[in-house]
């Protein structure tokens, strides 16, 4: 048996170049074989003959029918089981595991960069290496032998550092070890070039095979059918009444199943099946390959290792390692087939070979252990542990924890429909799975698809710009010159030349750090500016809808958590909460008047009309909760979005009024254009509804111009203010000047699993009129019973960065972790927020913030922190009033 870098040597000199192998565009197309071996005992392989018929007999119809028996499918089976849902299906085209999840590695980390994700994996762990045993007496194959996260660099151990401190609020066990430490744990372990290891001891490994055969066997019990051999063919949409298109049935090779509700966990098939019902799914199939040794002495009982720097990661396999890791080159898997079950491709060494190099670093023994097996197979980037949350999703209407970042309706349709934004991003997330998430960082893929009126304009002004689902907006001005994002080089993949001397990638760069970061003092002038003066702030990206028509009054009292039945002109900020009161989005809400001519400024309506302003960022989504939401009610008014015909225009601080009363036609004053306002009026010539409103705390205008006049008038705004000392400024600004204001931002302090209770909003809420909204059930019930979780500000008067997950210590315990965090340059102190609770289990009143000594606890340090019931600049609401 060849010793593994031999083996690996002798491979790649007898590869050809991949640029002289006649393959397709991007990718190589390796046969498929099923004669490669997975390092496990047991698989569901061959355990039903092929081409026989299902396994169970069709029923006429179901409740819910799951498709796809791998490892989403059974999880979600099994949960809605649980939950009680009576008439379930699974439907699986071969076995259960078959095409992704009988070759997986099965790995469970359980500390990750996100609160969500450590919450999702804390179930899985507690599913898989408790509950499923307990319920059906099956071993699901877990293996509790600890992880090694490994640290190559100074900012790769402050990222573990950071994890650690997470974890405590999670009550999860972890150690950061020198490298003398670790290799007393690991002796195996070269550890000259380390900085140091993050320990977890109870992360482990899971058998794919036994967890979905125990997951299955539970569901079962519970009542859920589970129907292997039998192949979806169709899914049969029907028109209602209203027009609106709903699941009817499954088609199957061997029946139809009618029923409401379809669930793809089709894995690498869910795009051809979402297709099947109309819905683009975006996901591309990717190859991934990991190689398995022959025994090692001394590996037995080790942890596995993660050395995320030399993208490789080292399984336990009883005796052995199974070696696999994250390429920049990943081979496409371009024509999914439909019949492929339990094959695997043939290892493609040119691809793989990268991962050895640092994998016989890390455990030099490695260099002379021979390789027993390879498997390669397709996969996806998808999170684990959803299939709890999937199964609250279908019986709830909605998950029980902020599952945003899983949600496809956050993809604007131009998107998901678009060959080139779905590969590229696909790729990058594949290549940067191990790279160290930085706070500033930005996609290079997919960039420049969505582009507003002004982009070409700030652009040559330094404009460095932020992505947001698609839109390119400003995040900050380099005051050193022009800042192109180029079209993706697939960091030099698939034959691409990397760009030389790519001035973007190189600033994205310079901010990797968890110190403050280099463009500090830029963002600092940006904010004090715009205090002190003036700020122009181009916010075109914002989605812009106007909800018209006759019933539009009644689905804007149901829609909305505040009274917005007022009279035209007013402009009111409101949230929109699902039915258990969390927060789907928080936005302004302005009445408006028909136009006398149908146009994106002024729309011409029957009925009421309301114009809607909403983060860009969620805008598709609340595209789709706004338009599910009439359709279940049966209101009869519609949803129109003008955001790609509008752009935006936000002038603020003490000098606004002075610069815009030179622009625009009408009169600034506090009487007569007061705050929370808005009306049509003219800005160099040119008709724009203007709206006095700040998400900055001061006082200021936001201008919705048409857009093909935004140009004519940011440049005559510009003109106006440059005696003032103008400036333009970035979202970096906005989340600063933001932050130190208490405004809120959604999917940051504001989340769908958080109340307007809990984040301190309660007078967006009309309680104390008798309209009914969607929500205001859980509300009053959360009033009545108490609030146990209280969004609260901390200030930190030690000049440190935060970014968020720093973990909230209340009287000597950990009570939370920060939401939201930022650097306020007005008070000159970082400012965080995050949601406590009492660790007695008590409510979270007034009197409980203000009687705690706190701290913060960043990267394993505590920092003394001060809680405040008000925001910490301007707590009395005077600037934005124009009082100064």
């Amino acid at each position: 048996m060849a010793n593994l870098r031999h083996l690996f040597r002798k491979a790649y000199s007898l590869q050809p170049p991949l640029s002289r192998q006649k393959v397709q565009f991007f990718s190589s197309a390796p046969s498929q074989t099923s004669e490669k071996n997975v390092p496990y005992q047991q698989t569901l392989k061959g355990s039903s003959p092929p081409g026989k018929g299902p396994s169970q007999p069709l029923p006429s119809s179901a409740d819910v029918v799951v498709i796809g028996g791998g490892s989403m499918g059974c999880q979600t089976i099994y949960h809605l089981a649980k939950i009680g849902v009576a008439n379930l299906v699974l439907l699986e085209r071969d076995r259960l595991t078959s095409g992704t999840t009988w070759h997986t590695a099965g790995l469970l980390w359980q500390l990750r960069p996100s609160d969500v994700e450590v919450e999702l994996l804390a179930h899985t762990r507690d599913v898989v290496s408790r509950d499923l045993e307990q319920e059906t007496g099956l071993h699901t194959g877990w293996i509790q032998n600890g992880g090694l996260f490994i640290a190559s660099n100074k900012q790769r151990l402050d990222e573990y550092k950071r994890l650690m401190s997470l974890g405590k609020v999670y009550g999860i066990e972890s150690y950061v070890l020198s490298p003398g430490e670790t290799k007393s744990l690991y002796p195996l372990m070269n550890v000259d070039d380390l900085y140091g290891t993050l320990y977890v001891p109870k992360d482990g490994t899971m058998d794919p095979a036994g967890t979905c055969t125990s997951l299955a066997r539970a569901a079962t019990a519970r009542g859920a059918l589970i129907i292997e051999n039998c192949p979806v063919t169709g899914i049969e949409v029907k028109t209602d009444d209203l027009g609106i298109q709903r699941v009817a049935a499954v088609v199957t090779s061997h029946g139809t199943i009618q029923t409401p509700c379809v669930v793809n966990c089709a894995g690498v098939w869910a795009q051809a099946l979402g297709k099947m019902a109309g819905v683009n799914v975006p996901l591309v199939a990717m190859h991934h390959a990991y190689v398995v040794t022959e025994r090692i002495e001394g590996i037995q009982n080790m942890p596995n290792v993660r050395d995320h720097d030399a993208s490789v990661y080292l399984r336990l396999q009883g005796d052995a390692l199974s070696v696999g890791g994250y390429e920049s080159n990943p081979i496409f898997w371009e024509e999914v087939s439909d019949h492929f079950a339990f094959g695997l491709f043939d290892l493609d060494w040119d691809v793989f070979t990268q991962h050895i190099e640092g994998a016989v670093n890390r455990v030099p023994v490695l260099e002379r252990t021979g390789i027993k097996s390879t498997v390669c197979g397709p996969g996806m980037m998808l999170g684990g542990g959803c299939g709890k949350e999937l199964a609250h999703w279908i019986v709830h209407g909605r998950p029980e924890k902020d599952m945003y970042g899983y949600d496809i309706r956050r993809f604007p349709h131009s998107l998901t429909r678009n060959h080139r934004w779905l590969r590229e991003r696909s790729h990058e997330s594949y290549a940067k799975n191990y790279s160290v998430v930085f706070p500033y960082d930005e996609p290079l893929a997919g960039r420049n698809m969505r582009k507003d009126p002004l982009h070409e304009e700030l652009l040559q002004q330094g404009c460095i710009f932020q992505e947001r689902h698609g839109w390119e907006r400003p995040g900050w001005f380099n005051p050193r010159g022009m800042a192109q994002v180029l079209d993706y080089d697939y960091y030099g993949a698939y034959d691409h030349q990397p760009h030389e001397k790519y001035t973007y990638g190189q600033l994205l760069s310079d901010e990797y750090t968890f110190d403050f970061p280099p463009h500090h003092k830029v963002i600092r002038n940006e904010c004090l500016t715009c205090r002190n003066a003036v700020a122009v702030f181009n916010m075109s990206y914002f989605g812009k809808f106007y909800l018209v028509g006759p019933e539009a009054g009644k689905a804007a009292d149901w829609l909305f958590t505040a009274d917005v039945s007022k009279p035209p002109g007013m402009t009111v900020y409101t949230c929109m909460l699902n039915e258990h009161g969390g927060v789907e989005s928080d936005l302004t809400v302005s009445p408006i008047v028909p136009g006398s001519s149908d146009s994106a400024l002024a729309p011409a309506f029957k009925g009421d009309g309301y114009y809607l302003a909403i983060g860009g960022a969620i805008a598709q989504q609340n595209w789709s909760h706004i338009i599910k939401t009439l359709q279940d009610k049966k209101f009869q008014c519609q949803l129109i979005d003008q955001s790609e015909e509008l752009g935006m225009i936000s002038i603020q601080g003490p000098s606004s009024r002075t610069v815009l009363q030179e622009v625009l036609d009408s009169d600034l004053s506090n009487e007569a254009f007061p705050f929370s306002t808005h009306k049509l009026v003219k800005a160099a010539g040119c008709m724009v509804r203007a709206m006095r409103l700040s998400f900055v705390g001061e006082m200021g205008w936001e201008l919705h111009v048409p857009r093909k006049h935004c140009v004519r008038v940011y440049r005559a705004i510009m003109n106006a203010g440059a005696m003032y000392g103008i400036t333009n400024a970035g979202y970096r600004a906005i989340d600063s000047l933001s932050i130190e204001k208490g405004y809120r931002h959604w999917h940051a302090d504001l989340r769908p699993d958080d109340t307007p209770l809990e984040a301190g909003l309660a007078f967006t809420c009309k309680l104390k009129t008798d309209i009914p909204f969607l929500g205001r059930e859980a509300i009053e019930a959360q009033k009545t019973a108490g609030i146990f979780r209280r969004l609260v500000c901390f200030t930190v008067d030690e000049r440190v960065p935060m970014f968020g997950l720093e973990a909230i210590w209340r009287n000597g315990k950990v009570i939370g972790h920060v939401r939201r965090a930022d650097f306020g340059y007005a008070v000159n102190k970082t400012i965080v927020y995050g949601y406590i609770r009492d660790p007695e289990g008590g409510p979270v009143t007034t009197e409980f913030v203000k009687m705690g000594d706190y701290s913060l606890e960043r990267m394993g340090v505590s920092y003394p922190a001060k809680a405040h019931m008000k925001s910490p600049f301007d707590p009395e609401n005077k600037r934005v009033r124009g009082i100064y």
